[in-house]
């Protein structure tokens, strides 16, 4: 990945990606596929998956969009605060049980009034607010404390740790663990391993088991409702109305961007090493052209994310930046 200021290459990002299909094999791969870090928000859909899965998403009459919150790093505006504050009131809990911690929203409207009313900052501008719902009406439903949700030892993050392990094809105890921004667990993993997950997401259909089900019914979500999974701007938002139907997107924190491809089965995992959020769009947008997942209307339409441009402090387009990725069959493909 290049950053071109004129004809200048003024800063390079180093990408890895693996491409992952339904069976769990690499299709396609950078030299590093194995390469391990943190999952971090691209974990949310599988972190959802017990809620889904054990049927208490239906004994609360969660509807598709709570779902797409639930699974969403969202950019607290009133749309998306307003859900989650549903969730909450389903579940007769105050915002403060929600263990994330406040950030500022990057929602400019959201932003907006809570520097003009301190008094209303709360937990639920969070952009892991949503996830954070989920994991309350997960202890509630199973009878487990909500005091301490957050922490590795409460079965809330026991159970998120082996399901986002079996779904990703490895042992729960092989997974690393971290404390997450919003305090839960984060889990490293290998890229392969993320991509396998997404590969399962994608291929989930309704008419399999229970846990087919529950997957089909989160992408499902994720892809009806685009904005409340991200947000306007940001690029699993983008790249699931650019191409609806075709993709499913989540963005993670430090430079990684998970999608699914549900026509073909595939799962993809993208990782700039040096944690830049900028790398990371127009490297997926490199994988998927390589791939011919997108119509040219919808190349057309992320043109601007794929190659983002760069500008001075007075407006000026002075450079772009640019992905070289190039992934290689593997030897087993």
């Amino acid at each position: 990945m290049t950053v071109w200021r004129g004809a200048i290459a003024e800063s390079r990002h180093r990408l890895q990606a693996a491409v992952v299909d339904a069976a769990g094999r690499r299709v396609l791969e950078t030299e590093a596929p194995d390469l391990v870090t943190t999952f971090r928000s691209s974990a949310k859909p599988f972190q959802l998956l017990p809620l889904v899965e054990r049927g208490h998403a239906d004994r609360f009459r969660f509807e598709e969009a709570d779902l797409a919150v639930m699974a969403a790093s969202h950019t607290g505006s009133a749309e998306h605060v307003a859900r989650v504050r549903g969730i909450l009131a389903r579940l007769s809990l105050p915002e403060s049980a929600l263990a994330c911690g406040y950030h500022e929203p990057l929602d400019p409207a959201s932003l907006d009034l809570v520097r003009r009313n301190p008094g209303q900052r709360s937990p639920v501008y969070n952009n892991c607010s949503g996830k954070h719902a989920g994991m309350l009406c997960l202890a509630l439903s199973e009878g487990w404390p909500t005091q301490g949700y957050e922490r590795a030892e409460h079965p809330v993050q026991q159970l998120m740790r082996r399901t986002v392990a079996e779904v990703c094809g490895l042992a729960p105890e092989s997974l690393g663990v971290a404390v997450d921004g919003c305090s839960v667990q984060v889990f490293a993993l290998p890229l392969e391993a993320m991509a396998r997950g997404y590969a399962a997401l994608a291929s989930a259909r309704p008419e399999g088991g229970a846990r087919a089900r529950a997957l089909d019914r989160i992408r499902r979500a994720m892809m009806a409702y685009p904005r409340l999974t991200a947000g306007e701007g940001r690029p699993a938002s983008e790249l699931m109305e650019a191409a609806p139907g075709v993709v499913v997107a989540k963005g993670g924190a430090e430079g990684l961007e998970c999608t699914g491809l549900p026509e073909h089965g595939l799962g993809i995992a993208v990782k700039a090493e040096d944690g830049a959020a900028r790398a990371v769009g127009p490297a997926m947008g490199a994988v998927l052209r390589q791939l011919g997942a997108l119509s040219d209307a919808a190349r057309e339409r992320l043109a601007p994310w794929v190659r983002p441009v760069v500008r001075n402090v007075a407006g000026l387009e002075v450079g772009a930046i640019e992905a070289q990725l190039k992934l290689m069959e593997t030897a087993t493909s």
